[in-house]
């Protein structure tokens, strides 16, 4: 096991919608991922089929993909919408679906006329919250051909299940965490009656609570105790790709186009530079360079902070007690401020070989924690060094720590200097002489295998300065033309000797002309891994009983684990039937954040603590045998 070839590797961004995803390609994904019409687990990012297609067409003239989330849980009554849709998307291009729901396997095996020639590879999404080898070759059995690793990994549990299976392996690389292990959060429905499951998750873990005992002493007040920093492992890509990881997948299908663009051209750059340094053992999943442009700066764009994670299997300070909210990028502190005048001024950090002195510009963007614990934020009307100008800010005190969470200058060059992608392609140039003057034959092979071989006619002119012609050739033919970027490989004279004199608007004729063959052929996009063929093995792996955490709510996905072997299936969660029902189940340890683990220290309580939030209470309970918290809807506490 675990022999696939792990030489291709693909940047996969995320879209709201089809402007974003292009945007995506534009600065350097391999792949991008979006949602259909339905079931795409964001509700504020639906997408027509309409323009799912134009998004595909795009990404295929670079070879990149487009990959459909349709990863919400599904009840009875909208399995035909899901294969409606499943027949829509393959139909515009898509080049897979993401899946969390297990019922669209025996949708996508069905022998109706609908789907009678549904052919699309399907990867397990995260929700699925894969995290050992034992639960990833259930999956691959399946038919899965991509998995979507559980975020909580460390790199030794990634190789294990790489040497478990043989399908392509995903990791998220970037972006906002879920303090729940994927899929199995159920705070949000228990609390509002939106379900996560379903693609309408409140985001209760980055809500503000209260921490207490069993007494009721209140131990902390009013922070976000289940928020955690943002993820950001662009110096680990080396080891997770020797980890076996193919897809380095960046979070935020709710994010808008300037978090989109400005987070991956970083990753690209960084991917291009493992590229370059592996000797050729490793290369991008597309074709196309991303070239100019803006220079990427990750803190000037929304961020909670940024933690590793678990990545080295070692636990670190993950939590962002004070704010749930993007800070952005620390300025200093207030020195002091004026309120009659609206006038505040600043100490920045210290300077560094890596830090100087912001920029402040009119109109930026900045934000405080108050005193209440409240995130503030306000805009600064006018700017000068380190002083700002703007309305009335109450809650804000000296010594605050300010941070910039819109910088007005950054913003406008992410606009208006995005990168060009161009497919790079080498010509080559033979000079003919004829009874009626000059043949130029004209061989071109883009870095995607495409060729395109014609002959212009090149007139009857020789060349007086046959060197200073060749040098001619060389800077017209070396530019830009459609999506290519031409580079010359070799002319050859004719055999005299001698080449023809040709003026520039024909030298550039030929570039030109030689684009237009090549769009006539498709790009040749690098075959995804496609394990179809394989759904529905009934290899009677599953031999326990499935949990309401495997999130069944039809009649097909019950059928599948039945098939695979399960004794019993409990329907999808209810969480009026039970009053102690775990809602999540994390790595993260509030105890251990705040130095209370008596693992760590060898003293401490073992009891129960307890979340409150708007006289709500929830009980946090501690499996210190697995290093994992679980959060309960309130319950007697247990004596450990």
């Amino acid at each position: 096991m675990g022999d696939l070839n792990v030489s291709e590797l693909e940047l996969l961004a995320p879209a709201k919608d089809r402007n974003i995803g292009i945007a995506a390609i534009n600065c350097g994904a391999d792949a991008v991922y979006i949602a259909g019409p339905q079931f795409g687990a964001r509700q504020a990012a639906g997408n027509s089929i309409g323009d799912i297609k134009e998004l595909c067409d795009y990404a295929h003239l670079y070879g990149a993909r487009v990959f459909i989330t349709l990863n919400t849980i599904l009840y009875d009554t909208e399995l035909d919408a899901a294969m409606d849709q499943m027949a829509a998307v393959q139909e515009a291009g898509a080049d897979a679906l993401i899946v969390q729901d297990l019922a669209v396997l025996k949708l996508a095996a069905s022998s109706g006329t609908l789907l009678k020639n549904f052919s699309l590879p399907l990867h397990a999404s995260t929700q699925c919250a894969i995290r050992t080898p034992e639960q990833a070759r259930f999956y691959e059995d399946l038919g899965f051909s991509r998995l979507i690793l559980e975020r909580e990994l460390s790199l030794e549990q990634i190789h294990a299940i790489r040497n478990a299976v043989n399908c392509e392996l995903e990791f998220f690389v970037h972006g906002a965490l879920c303090v729940c292990y994927s899929g199995q959060c159920y705070l949000s429905e228990a609390i509002t009656g939106r379900s996560a499951n379903r693609g309408a998750c409140a985001q209760a873990c980055r809500s503000l609570y209260d921490l207490t005992d069993s007494s009721g002493k209140v131990l902390i007040r009013n922070k976000a105790l289940l928020s955690l920093k943002d993820l950001n492992l662009k110096d680990r890509l080396s080891d997770l790709a020797a980890a076996g990881i193919t897809s380095f997948k960046i979070e935020g299908r709710l994010k808008n186009i300037s978090y989109v663009k400005n987070i991956v051209r970083d990753y690209s750059i960084a991917l291009d530079k493992l590229v370059a340094d592996s000797g050729n053992s490793l290369h991008r999943a597309s074709f196309g360079h991303a070239e100019g442009g803006f220079s990427p700066a990750p803190d000037k764009t929304f961020n909670r902070g940024y933690t590793q994670l678990y990545i080295d299997g070692k636990r670190g300070q993950w939590s962002t007690f004070d704010s749930a909210k993007g800070m952005g990028e620390e300025i200093g502190t207030v020195k002091s401020f004026s309120p009659a005048k609206d006038i505040i001024r600043i100490d920045p950090l210290p300077r560094t070989a890596d830090r100087q002195p912001p920029q402040l510009h009119n109109g930026d963007g900045f934000s405080f924690v108050a005193r209440s614990s409240e995130t503030i934020g306000f805009r600064a009307d006018i700017c000068s060094g380190m002083e700002i100008r703007c309305k009335p800010v109450p809650e804000l005190f000296p010594g605050a720590r300010l941070f910039r969470n819109l910088d007005t200058s950054f913003e406008k060059e992410l606009t208006s200097n995005s990168p060009v992608r161009e497919i790079h392609v080498s010509v080559d140039i033979r000079a003919e002489r004829t009874e009626k003057g000059y043949a130029l034959h004209v061989r071109a092979e883009s870095e995607d295998g495409r060729k395109a071989e014609w002959i212009s006619d090149a007139g009857t002119q020789v060349a007086g300065n046959t060197g200073r012609m060749e040098s001619l050739f060389i800077s017209q033919l070396s530019r830009s033309a459609s999506r290519y970027r031409f580079h010359i490989g070799k002319i050859t004279k004719s055999s005299d000797g001698s080449l023809p004199f040709m003026p520039v608007s024909a030298i550039n004729s030929i570039r030109r002309e030689t684009a237009a063959l090549l769009d006539t052929m498709p790009c040749n996009a690098r075959p995804l891994t496609n394990r179809t063929g394989q759904i529905l093995s009934g290899t009677g792996a599953w031999k326990s009983s499935i949990s309401y955490k495997a999130n069944v709510s039809n009649r097909l996905a019950v059928r599948v684990y039945t098939d695979a072997g399960a004794g019993t299936v409990e329907p999808a969660f209810e969480l009026t039937h039970r009053k102690d029902a775990e809602l999540m189940r994390t790595r993260y340890c509030i105890r251990h954040e705040l130095g209370l683990c008596p693992k760590q220290t060898g003293t401490g309580s073992r009891h129960d603590l307890y979340l409150v939030n708007n006289g709500r209470r929830l009980t946090l309970r501690f499996d210190c045998q697995k290093c994992e918290m679980a959060v309960l809807q309130n319950a007697p506490e247990v004596q450990k």
